[in-house]
């Protein structure tokens, strides 16, 4: 299956540093931590802390480490398919993970007819950046997707971090392009090859959004202690957003 590249939005590229731990971006001149990094600073690690304690500090780093190293392929695997060039990977872990992407590519990505970027980078200015795997359409919407490795079946409940990442980009995408994006849709695959697709769209998108904006201003209320000066109105950003949304979704009705 060939994906349409459509050339609808002109992505701004950026680049990546890492500063005391905190992963940085750099996108048109300015310098924002990552999405992943506000999220995994602002978050009750508990259940981590116990897992590590109970399987021993060893164990947890080496399935860390080798899920960290199956996604990345996975991810390179999807990015070349979604591009139309070949690759391959015959080390053992490329060996593990080709089968997962070519999973996700016979089920996920039969909704998507086109794509607007592959391993995108995008911003909110002045406040965050992250990598969203594809920007496309979707079952006809206009869509963040977000490829996941999981060692295990997920549960919805379990998976917050993947609904704020995606929500983020979402904002970060609207504000930036004056894009209406309608849905976030994340794509996850085990190494027995187990498939599943959890997605949020609507008032559920806009409680996400809403959620991660308390986070990331919890990030920069730790942070002024470090000398930042971000002052954060959540619920004023959030309202915007949806503003532009509304006023986005008459003039489209309008056009019809």
């Amino acid at each position: 299956m060939t994906i349409t590249k459509h050339f609808k939005y002109k992505y701004h590229q950026g680049s990546t540093t890492t500063d005391r731990g905190t992963r940085m971006y750099e996108v048109q001149g300015l310098r924002m931590p990552s999405v992943t990094t506000i999220l995994a600073q602002t978050k009750d690690d508990e259940y981590i802390r116990t897992w590590r304690n109970k399987i021993g500090h060893e164990e947890a780093d080496r399935i860390f480490n080798l899920s960290s190293k199956r996604g990345t392929a996975m991810h390179k695997f999807l990015e070349k398919h979604i591009q139309g060039t070949g690759y391959e990977d015959l080390t053992e872990i490329g060996v593990q993970a080709k089968p997962m992407a070519q999973k996700i590519i016979d089920v996920g990505l039969t909704p998507v007819s086109v794509y607007y970027g592959s391993e995108v980078t995008l911003y909110y200015p002045g406040l965050y950046a992250g990598t969203t795997d594809l920007t496309c359409l979707h079952n006809d919407k206009d869509t963040i997707v977000d490829f996941k490795q999981a060692n295990k079946p997920k549960k919805k409940e379990w998976i917050d971090d993947y609904f704020l990442q995606t929500s983020a980009y979402a904002m970060a995408h609207d504000y930036v392009y004056g894009s209406n994006i309608e849905q976030c849709v994340i794509m996850v695959c085990t190494p027995d090859l187990y498939y599943q697709e959890f997605k949020i769209d609507g008032a559920e998108l806009r409680s996400w959004k809403h959620k991660f904006l308390k986070r990331l201003d919890m990030y920069y209320e730790k942070k002024r202690d470090y000398k930042e000066e971000k002052q954060i109105d959540t619920n004023k950003l959030l309202k915007e957003f949806e503003k532009e949304a509304n006023e986005r979704a008459n003039i489209q009705s309008t056009n019809k």
